[in-house]
């Protein structure tokens, strides 16, 4: 049995009736070849079910039609109980789906992973880079945007490049003024890591708010994840049993907290009232439902897939950033 041969670019070039260079044009997006032309060359395509080479057609227009997404996290962090990631992953790649364009995935969780990243892209594997839950001053995105790539970033980045972010300090106000209206007076927070910026925006907001409420601030430190609210809820009980209100900067770190509280007999919500940061599905099913403050993730990954389009096609009037709203979703916990 032999195996069928691969259609080449003169093979569809006989079979329309026209050169090699004018199949090679046409296949490659040109504007130049006649309607007509480009039809019978688009047909022969068709029947003789011919496939461009990829790697060929790179040469020509100088595009791999491949979008980098890159989470500085280790692999541990991103295919843990986390549910960020898949969000913003599945915004991403519906966006670039629609667009026909490849979604390349990658961890920078190390130093090593920076610096094959930044081979990779200056490589030119892929159009653009986007960014997700960068930390402190990552000096990556500058780095390639300096070197002429389209960077796209989650949060406000330490770089001049364009942004896609929600109003952190908007939800975290909605929700302590929640807890001050219904009558909780000490208002505790476990805060996100302070080397992100939704760590540092949402901790922020929760002082000016309580401030504004003239009521004292108490903060433990987590770092979004579950078992960092369990412990910091330990450390807020330690320190003033008397606490009858808990904001979590992440859902994950109120579940935590809920935990803790259960197994200290404390009541949820009439003896310490609680509320989360993400509007996870899982904070619907939780004991009791979670109040919490609902951003749109995967809408963010849609967006900043968006501007790396309009980039990389481009555009000169892609916005230097965009800040979409969050809303508090009350439930039983508060």
């Amino acid at each position: 049995m032999t195996t069928r041969e691969r259609p080449t670019l003169e093979a569809v070039a006989r079979r329309a009736g026209v050169s090699r260079a004018t199949v090679s044009r046409v296949v490659n997006g040109s504007t130049t070849v006649a309607a007509g032309i480009r039809d019978a060359v688009n047909r022969a395509v068709d029947e003789l079910g011919y496939v461009p080479n990829q790697a060929a057609r790179s040469l020509v227009t100088q595009r791999t039609d491949s979008i980098a997404l890159i989470l500085p996290e280790t692999a541990n962090r991103v295919f843990s109980d986390d549910l960020f990631f898949p969000a913003i992953i599945r915004g991403v790649g519906m966006e670039l789906e629609a667009a026909d364009k490849q979604l390349v995935l990658m961890m920078t969780g190390s130093t090593a992973g920076h610096h094959r990243v930044e081979r990779y892209a200056v490589a030119g594997h892929v159009d653009g880079v986007l960014f997700a839950s960068i930390h402190g001053a990552d000096p990556l995105p500058g780095l390639l945007a300096d070197r002429g790539i389209p960077v796209v970033c989650s949060g406000r980045p330490p770089a001049a490049v364009p942004y896609v972010d929600v109003d952190h300090a908007g939800g975290v106000a909605a929700a302590v003024r929640h807890l001050v209206a219904s009558g909780r007076r000490r208002i505790a927070t476990i805060a996100g890591p302070q080397d992100m910026v939704a760590g540092l925006e949402r901790l922020a907001g929760y002082r000016d708010t309580l401030a504004e409420a003239g009521l004292p601030a108490l903060v433990a430190n987590g770092d979004f994840t579950r078992e960092s609210g369990i412990s910091a809820m330990r450390e807020l009980l330690e320190r003033d049993p008397s606490l009858d209100a808990v904001f979590a900067a992440s859902d994950l770190m109120a579940h935590g907290a809920l935990q803790t509280l259960r197994a200290a007999g404390r009541r949820v919500p009439s003896d310490v009232a609680v509320i989360g940061f993400d509007d996870f599905e899982i904070s619907r099913y939780s004991d009791p439902p979670l109040t919490t403050v609902r951003q749109p993730i995967a809408e963010a990954g849609r967006v900043m897939a968006q501007l790396m389009l309009r980039l990389i096609g481009g555009d000169e009037e892609v916005p230097e950033s965009v800040v979409l709203p969050t809303e508090l979703v009350l439930r039983e916990s508060a």
